[in-house]
């Protein structure tokens, strides 16, 4: 790429030519010696905006970084948000405003680099084939940085960041910060119960008793993937996704049209492991299928039963990634409750651009000390695993 890098700022995705933006690393399948991720297809961030989802009303203002290259089309890009509020990240920084704003500042508006609602790492800093890369990184990490000052914005976030991605944020003045999330790692398992050989013999035990106690009173599993996904699907679905979300959250953050929208956008892209009792599903998972790992997002149900939840939204996504030859399944947020099951901890990367000098100071010192506590905890966990010493005792984070 020769020359002044041109970089535009788009606020819709209406705006962005699909075919343009999923010629990007990571954004569609087949792409060479890519990995396909489902959340930054054009067809889930143009869902979530269609579906009013992720709009300026709820508090999610596109502001998303184009790089041209020398002919118009895209070389790079980065998803990009104006937020007043700081709900649907899942990388807390709600310590942060507090602080600023007791000390006369103002937080909010900030910007908000990440996939709404949606805790799964992915790339993102996008380039074309052919792009120089650290050109196009480095142009992105810079052109963040200078769209939050022209917003007159506190800050800049972009979470859950390959670590591969953190050393051109780092260059940039990103302060780096850590998390943990709990993921299944596939070792080849020919079977669900191939995983459970490697287990210590009582955790083997226990996990079988789970899953049978969690199909007692007649409970059945379907998976539900590609023309399984109709609109009388979505509407249990969504009834499930609801009910919990409600009591969970207070308001879920997704509405029924965009159910709608990726099913007929990206149906194989998709699975949804429901439970039904009695011939009516009572419980459903939505998962979605990138070309290496299964994505768990969230679960819902209208029936309390004892370990459903661990068998739709667990048992049954290690299951679907053995059979399909899947190399991990990332089951979302927190939970080591997920431990037991076979789920490792595994840490999260994010970086963050903080205008303010004193709170800069304040959060890199915070931050310093909490990367040591990720890690310390991580290797506790790790101690903790249900399998046999001597396996996945090595984690590659």
């Amino acid at each position: 790429m020769a020359g002044e890098v041109k970089i535009r700022v788009e606020t819709s995705f209406e705006d962005i030519s699909k075919e343009s933006w999923d010629g990007l690393s990571g954004t569609s399948r087949g792409q060479p010696g890519g990995l396909y991720n489902p959340f930054i297809s054009h067809a889930y961030l143009s869902a979530l905006e269609e579906s009013g989802s992720a709009t300026a009303e709820t508090g999610w203002l596109g502001q998303h970084l184009l790089i041209e290259d020398d002919k118009g089309g895209l070389a790079g890009g980065l998803i990009s948000y104006l937020k007043n509020h700081s709900q649907g990240e899942y990388v807390f920084d709600h310590g942060w405003a507090d602080a600023l704003e007791r000390a006369g500042g103002r937080y909010y508006p900030k910007l908000q680099s990440s996939v709404p609602f949606t805790p799964a790492t992915g790339p993102r800093l996008l380039t074309a084939t052919g792009a120089d890369i650290s050109v196009v990184r480095d142009s992105l990490a810079a052109g963040l940085q200078e769209l939050a000052r022209r917003h007159h914005a506190s800050s800049a976030h972009v979470t859950f960041v390959p670590d591969e991605e953190i050393p051109t944020f780092e260059r940039a003045g990103f302060l780096h910060r850590t998390d943990q999330q709990f993921h299944f790692l596939n070792d080849g398992y020919a079977s669900h119960n191939d995983f459970l050989e490697t287990l210590a013999s009582r955790k083997r035990k226990t996990l079988k008793k789970e899953r049978r106690a969690a199909l007692e009173n007649d409970i059945g599993i379907d998976w539900l993937t590609g023309k399984d996904l109709t609109e009388s699907i979505w509407d249990q679905f969504f009834r499930f996704y609801m009910d919990t979300g409600s009591r969970k959250w207070g308001r879920p953050y997704l509405n029924r049209k965009f159910y709608s929208l990726i099913g007929e956008r990206m149906p194989d892209d998709i699975l949804l492991v429901m439970a039904k009792r009695n011939g009516k599903y009572i419980a459903g998972a939505i998962n979605f299928i990138g070309s290496d790992a299964l994505y768990g997002r969230h679960w819902g149900a209208i029936e309390d039963h004892p370990f459903l939840h661990f068998e739709v939204c667990y048992h049954q996504a290690i299951d679907f990634a053995i059979s399909k030859g899947l190399k991990r399944v990332e089951a979302g947020a927190q939970g080591e409750h997920k431990l037991a099951r076979g789920y490792l901890p595994m840490t999260t990367h994010s970086a963050h651009f903080i205008a303010h000098p004193g709170l800069k100071r304040a959060v890199a010192d915070y931050l310093e000390r909490e990367r040591q506590d990720v890690e310390q905890m991580s290797d506790i966990l790790t101690e903790h695993s249900p399998f046999r010493k001597g396996e996945r005792q090595e984690i590659d984070d």
